[in-house]
């Protein structure tokens, strides 16, 4: 009886959910011509914000379904039904009947013909830093509310009759200035016209002293749409402090922000603050809003494009000194990655690196398994069962989501690494070129099996730790004394596992020693740069004057004989 129960109330249960299907076009008033892209659908229990704005790795997140569309006609349907994969519920039929809000969106994506001979549909930045929800010319459609019958089967039509529209160019200011370059070596890799940028902070004086020349300070970090933290004007007396950062559990954040930027103006402008050239580079590609700073055979070579088209013309402008002594890099995250990695692939060019909080080092460190000896991206498997790897965690180490979880919600996102998120990035910049022509998966998407041949690829071209044990005899004498390296025990993203093992190497490397700097924050969340006196919601604000002495200190000791120490220390 209680088996014929227990099958009875399985096939009720299945019943009962939902069946439905959900047809999405887009109206001809949009667009006349057929479109490429993905076309993402968004059901949420709440309205308290578009569907699109809810979609994350978090556990409120809405449902996300996504399918791929080639030549897609004005008024054409791509279907939505029980096939298609979604993220967090893997299926249209997983949803229990009940109301939701809905809405669709279409990433446009654009055909490129690269230099490698291999056509490819990717979706090209528009000033957005690759976010699907507000990119320039996406389509939407207005979120509506619905509801799933039990049991009922159900065809619902979604028409995208909105459009995201342009974003502003940010505009100069006295101190702010802003550069775009068309990039000869990135142009010839796409096989059309390709741009760089970067938001120059100029010093206090810049036009009193037209003899002085500047060293230069490259701020590494996510898609900066202007320089922020820095404003001329301190924050309005009547400024709304009943904001909540849940990031910092803290009231008023909006006023902290401002009171820094207003603050980090007036130290700029005092008068022993060091003058220097501060940029903040905009290099947004098809796969992210960052190029990772290095040359890919999949994004192209935006590394030597920024180091010998982008800063030289930069040095130009604004009488920057132009050489490695007086160059220094860092960051956070991403940024802090990209710094270390300015410093190791283009040793002689800069003087130093601060880097917090560094995206992973190294890959025996993969976040929270060792790429090279594990089967598995997305379980820790033994021989009688599987355990889930974490992908995020609180301070208290509370963990908030799945390997496997972000890596599901990316590939729902978009297929062939074009999700334009984090794990996606780094297999578009780390991985050789498939046969298709997009990146080659470093493990399955679906099921997390990793590839050792690709795996063995990223470490011989982008393992920074391995690189440096690698060409100690020879990077060595390049590097020693120029090497910081910032991160809190507690980082969200576990990135302080490679950073435990990038210390062990630092700090017995010899025939050079490497005189180099490791510190962590005492239960330090992401991102941890380096200042143990400060909380993580103040310290992340302070980049451009944390790190200030120590530069100078470096300049002092390492400088080339006839070196300006003067024209620039007004």
């Amino acid at each position: 009886m209680n088996k014929l129960l227990l099958l009875f109330l399985g096939v009720w249960a299945m019943a009962a959910q939902a069946q439905v299907t959900f047809s999405v076009s887009f109206a001809a008033s949009q667009s006349q011509q057929p479109l490429d892209g993905r076309v993402l659908f968004m059901l949420a229990k709440t309205d308290k914000t578009e569907p699109r704005f809810q979609v994350s790795d978090g556990v409120a997140t809405a449902q996300l379904f996504g399918i791929d569309v080639n030549g897609l006609k004005p008024g054409q349907a791509a279907t939505i039904d029980a096939s298609v994969l979604g993220y967090p519920k893997s299926s249209l039929k997983d949803l229990p009947p009940g109301d939701y809000y809905v809405q669709a969106v279409l990433h446009k994506y654009e055909t490129f013909t690269r230099k490698d001979g291999h056509v490819v549909k990717l979706p090209m930045d528009r000033g957005e830093g690759q976010n699907w929800r507000v990119a320039p010319g996406n389509l939407f459609s207005k979120p509506q509310k619905i509801s799933l019958k039990a049991g009922a089967k159900q065809a619902m039509a979604v028409v995208m009759d909105q459009v995201n529209p342009a974003l502003p160019e940010p505009k100069d200011t006295k101190f702010i200035k802003h550069v775009k370059i068309q990039s000869k070596r990135l142009t010839e890799f796409w096989g059309r016209p390709i741009y760089l940028g970067a938001h120059v902070l100029l010093p206090a004086g810049f036009d009193e002293h037209p003899e002085a020349r500047y060293p230069l300070c490259i701020f590494h970090g996510h898609f900066p749409s202007d320089f922020a933290g820095f404003s001329e004007t301190p924050p309005p007396a009547n400024i709304d402090t009943t904001d909540y950062s849940d990031r910092f559990h803290i009231h008023g954040y909006k006023k902290i922000v401002a009171q820094e930027a207003y603050d980090f103006y007036k130290k700029w402008t005092s008068k022993d603050f060091p003058r220097m050239l501060i940029i903040e580079i905009q290099h947004a590609n098809q796969y992210y809003d960052d190029s990772y700073a290095v040359n890919s055979e999949n994004l192209g070579p935006y590394g030597d494009a920024i180091m010998y088209e982008l800063l030289p013309e930069i040095e130009k402008r604004f009488r920057g000194i132009g050489q490695g002594w007086a160059r220094f890099t860092y960051g956070g995250s991403t940024g802090g990655w990209e710094a270390l990695a300015a410093q190791v692939f283009y040793p002689d060019e800069f003087n130093g690196c601060f880097a917090a909080c560094p995206d992973p080092i190294s890959f025996d460190a993969y976040t929270v398994f060792n790429l090279y000896k594990e089967k598995n991206a997305y379980y820790q498997e033994g021989p009688f069962r599987r355990t889930p790897r974490p992908g995020q965690r609180n301070y208290l180490g509370q963990v908030q989501w799945t390997m496997e979880e972000t890596n599901h919600r990316e590939l729902v996102t978009g297929t062939h690494t074009r999700s334009g998120d984090q794990f996606d990035i780094w297999e578009a910049v780390f991985s050789p070129v498939g046969a298709d022509g997009y990146p080659k998966r470093i493990w399955n998407k679906m099921t997390g099996e990793i590839d050792q041949t690709v795996a063995a690829y990223w470490r011989e071209h982008y393992d920074l730790l391995h690189i440096l044990k690698r060409d100690w005899k020879t990077l060595g004498p390049k590097v020693t004394g120029k090497i910081h390296i910032y991160c809190g025990d507690m980082d969200n993203y576990y990135l302080n596992n490679a950073v435990y093992l990038m210390e062990d190497f630092l700090k017995s490397v010899k025939n050079p020693p490497a005189y180099s700097e490791v510190a962590y924050g005492d239960r330090a969340e992401h991102c941890w740069n380096g200042d143990p006196t400060q909380p993580n919601y103040i310290s992340r604000l302070r980049y451009n004057t944390m790190y200030i002495d120590k530069i100078l200190k470096r300049i002092e000791a390492s400088h080339p004989a006839g070196a300006d120490l003067i024209s620039w220390r007004y």
